[in-house]
């Protein structure tokens, strides 16, 4: 069983910066798995934010995030990360961290594997 958890959400100020952590137990190698990060804004369907290919290889960025947001990867630690800075209030969401065999995906239905979220909120 693949189980997949955030955390490093928060409350942030506008130009601000967050790191979240995705970070996988049971003996998930997420070497294997492309990984991907998705958000979730009050009243708002779920959208695609970055993903990571197998072991690293590809990232991929939503255009509202590009030059923004960093997706990385520590294959020792198992976790996989979101650099977030230049915080922008639109950014406020529930963020949730996904995996699934095979390639980098941009579609929610592409993935398996969900965390249960980390809130991160964005003041003006």
């Amino acid at each position: 069983q693949v189980q997949l958890v955030e955390s490093g959400g928060g409350l942030v100020q506008a130009g601000g910066s967050l790191r979240l952590s995705c970070a996988t137990s049971g003996g998930t190698i997420i070497g294997l798995f492309a990984m991907g990060w998705f958000r979730q804004a009050p009243g708002k369907d779920r959208e695609f934010v970055a993903a990571l290919g197998l072991s690293g290889g590809s990232t991929y960025y939503a255009d509202s995030v590009k030059g923004r947001f960093t997706i990385s990867g520590d294959y020792g630690k198992n976790t996989v990360y979101l650099q977030m800075n230049s915080l922008k209030p639109e950014d406020t969401a529930v963020y949730y961290c996904a995996a699934r065999f095979g390639t980098a995906a941009e579609l929610m239905g592409d993935y398996k594997y969900w965390g249960q979220g980390t809130q991160v909120t964005v003041s003006s």
